[in-house]
Order: C-alpha cells, then sequence, then structure tokens
C-alpha cells in the first residue's frame, strides 16, 4: 500500500490549521479508560480557548466515573478533508463560578437541556492539553503543535 502524498506543509502553518481543525468539527471523539479498557464517545464542546477545551457531563454518566478515576484523555477532532488534530491531556472539574457562568451564559443548549446552572447533575471539566498533534490529509505523519503556556 502507498503513503498518502498530502500537500507539503509548512510547519510554522501548523498550529492555524490545527486550530481551523478545532473550529470546524463540532463533535470530537474522547477517549477515556475504564478499568484496562479504552473507552471512545463522541462530545459537543462548550468553549475552546485554543486547545484548551471546556466539555459539560452529567455527573450519572460512565465517562464521569472513568475520568475521576483516571483523568488522562484525548480529544481527536477530524474535519471534511481527513485532517486530524488530536489534543492529549487532563481533564479537570472546572469549579470558578464565574468561569461556569460565562459558559452556560454562552450555551443555550445547557440552558435548555439542565434548566440551571445549579443543576447538581451538571459537570464540567477543561482538558488541560499536555500536547497536541496535527495529521494532514491520512499522511500518517503527526506534527507537534506548539502550545501557549
Amino acid at each position: 500500500m502507498t503513503k498518502p502524498t498530502p500537500e507539503p506543509l509548512d510547519p510554522a502553518m501548523v498550529a492555524e490549521l490545527a486550530r481551523k481543525v478545532v473550529q470546524e468539527d463540532r463533535f470530537p471523539q474522547l477517549a477515556s479508560i475504564d478499568g484496562d479498557q479504552p473507552r471512545l464517545r463522541p462530545v459537543s464542546p462548550v468553549r475552546t480557548d485554543g486547545f484548551t477545551v471546556y466539555v459539560a457531563n452529567l455527573r450519572n454518566y460512565h465517562k464521569t466515573v472513568e475520568i475521576e478515576a483516571n483523568p488522562k484523555v484525548e480529544l481527536c477532532y477530524l474535519d471534511e478533508g481527513h485532517n486530524q488534530v488530536r489534543i492529549t491531556g487532563v481533564a479537570e472539574v472546572v469549579t470558578d463560578r464565574e468561569l461556569l457562568q460565562q459558559i452556560w451564559d454562552d450555551n443555550p443548549l445547557l440552558r435548555q437541556y439542565l434548566g440551571s446552572i445549579d443543576n447538581p447533575e451538571l459537570i464540567m471539566y477543561r482538558i488541560v492539553p499536555s500536547r497536541v498533534r496535527y495529521m494532514q490529509e491520512w499522511a500518517l505523519e503527526y506534527y507537534d503543535v506548539p502550545l501557549d503556556r
């Protein structure tokens, strides 16, 4: 099998290209660990700051138990051109009331389905990236994306 040969990539453009993929894919896949078994599911981020991603969840969902046991997660974004971004990081529970209120105010679906920011079932995760990688057009070669710290 021949390796795909995408257009040449300027390494200086990797961060911008990766941000574009993250903006375009509305439902990335979130991987977590359940004991010794990886689990993968689509999620709908409620906020993205650079490569820091916020995901709302319900406390009774199984991924809450998985993340509590092992907060190391990975998000995989894929756009229509088959460009891929993988964000490896740690999921932290957001407790900052002001930040929660901003996210709540910006997301009509949260308000529609959960009714109140004080809903005891609501839990918000901030996925803090430790590594971000970009792959262009199934090229089977990842580029590390610089993280702004």
